[in-house]
């Protein structure tokens, strides 16, 4: 087993890596077959892989097996606001954006689920995140992420600037010094691509939380 680490470099591997690393076996279905029945590997969804406890060097990362699950797709919403530490809670299903349909997946290395936006509003604010060990996944910006959960929430109406204050504040539990680290532009811009009004009306509560001294009226 030292030798399929030495020939698969990441934690996270596809059908095809796996059996270029058993090329030489006489007949490397079944040693698939055996090596998942061992726990050397487990299946997370059909043709993509990760090493089990006993094989694993290091932690897979979630994120990436995200965006590899199902695609295109990046991670947002809750996940995203809560690794940016933007929400005070912890998310454990890993929550992601994708142009294609709605889907939930739930696999040995936990709960994933893809919520469809419109092809505009999909490529606007998505940063590429290191991950180490040459990896990268794909994942929503700070503001991205805040504007796919606000357009994602159907629940909250927000018509006026105003509003934001208690949804952001009470219902989210958003710190106001988080919120003035982010870039009302890019929401403007992110907005545009989403045709949302609500979004606009996020951007100028940014801006009045980035200028103290400003009145934030409805």
């Amino acid at each position: 087993m030292d030798e399929l680490h030495n020939l698969i470099a990441q934690e996270e591997f596809d059908y095809l890596a796996l059996r270029e690393a058993l090329r030489d076996y006489a007949r490397p279905r079944d040693k698939i077959t055996d090596l998942l029945r061992a726990g050397t590997i487990v299946r997370v969804k059909k043709g993509l892989y990760i090493f089990g406890p006993k094989l694993s060097r290091a932690p897979y990362s979630r994120e990436l097996l995200a965006n590899l699950i199902y695609g295109p797709s990046y991670v947002s919403l809750e996940y995203a606001l809560s690794y940016y530490g933007i929400i005070p809670e912890r998310t454990e299903t890993v929550t992601s954006v994708t142009c294609g349909k709605n889907r939930t997946f739930t696999t040995p290395a936990g709960r994933f689920t893809y919520w469809a936006v419109p092809v505009a509003a999909y490529h606007t604010g998505i940063d590429l995140v290191d991950a180490g060990h040459n990896r990268a996944f794909l994942m929503a910006s700070r503001e991205k992420a805040l504007a796919d959960y606000v357009c994602h929430d159907r629940g909250s109406a927000l018509r006026k600037v105003g509003e934001f204050a208690s949804y952001l504040f009470e219902s989210l539990r958003v710190d106001s010094a988080d919120l003035a680290q982010l870039d009302p532009a890019r929401l403007t811009a992110i907005g545009a691509a989403y045709g949302s009004n609500k979004i606009r009306l996020l951007a100028e509560f940014i801006r009045q939380v980035r200028t103290p001294k400003k009145v934030i009226r409805e």
